[in-house]
């Protein structure tokens, strides 16, 4: 699978998460809060993981304006781990714990619109199918060697469990995606 539609892939699992966590805030149901911050915490240590140790490096050589964004990306994701690290000092049931969570999913939203519609672009005009596809690849034997899903854990549901998976999810965008899309995108079924 192309690197960018798989970093967008994680992108949208998380906002997924977002949406999940916005809807058990609204019913005041801590509980869920609880659960799902846990989920969003894994998958952005994966995300940022695989980006740092070898997106990145790989997309920096690219041009100076790439490893420009870049490196803001860094700091972002610098911001991200020193919230997520506050926030698990915090017990659940106090104000800062949703006020920093509620924060880090601002600045998550912010840096992934910026990768969206700044970085990507720029790599994908720099780069050939071949070379993100082979990156892609990388990036989905990163995700496995850290015990996250993978894509070869979802490919061989149909496309209507994964638009249930989709849905159940909230994964924004679902209703276009095609079943490889999808694949990519869902969490694997519990």
């Amino acid at each position: 699978m192309d690197a960018i539609a798989l970093l967008t892939a994680d992108h949208n699992r998380v906002r997924g998460l977002f949406a999940r966590f916005d809807a058990a805030k609204d019913a005041d149901d801590t509980a869920a809060m609880v659960a799902l911050g846990q989920e969003i915490f894994t998958e952005l240590t994966v995300h940022t993981a695989i980006e740092e140790e070898t997106f990145y490096p790989w997309a920096s050589g690219l041009s100076d304006e790439i490893k420009e964004t870049i490196d803001e990306g860094i700091q972002e994701h610098h911001i991200v781990k020193v919230l997520m690290q506050e926030i698990g000092q915090l017990d659940a049931e106090a104000p800062e714990w949703l006020a920093k969570l509620t924060v880090l999913i601002e600045n998550v939203q912010h840096h992934a619109e910026e990768e969206e519609d700044e970085l990507f672009p720029s790599i994908r005009s720099a780069t050939s199918t071949a070379d993100r596809e082979a990156m892609g690849d990388r990036l989905e034997q990163d995700k496995a060697a850290k015990g996250a899903p993978v894509l070869a854990d979802k490919i061989d549901l149909t496309t209507a469990e994964l638009k249930d998976l989709a849905s159940a999810q909230q994964i924004p965008g679902r209703s276009t995606m095609d079943h490889d899309q999808l694949a990519a995108t869902v969490a694997p079924p519990a």
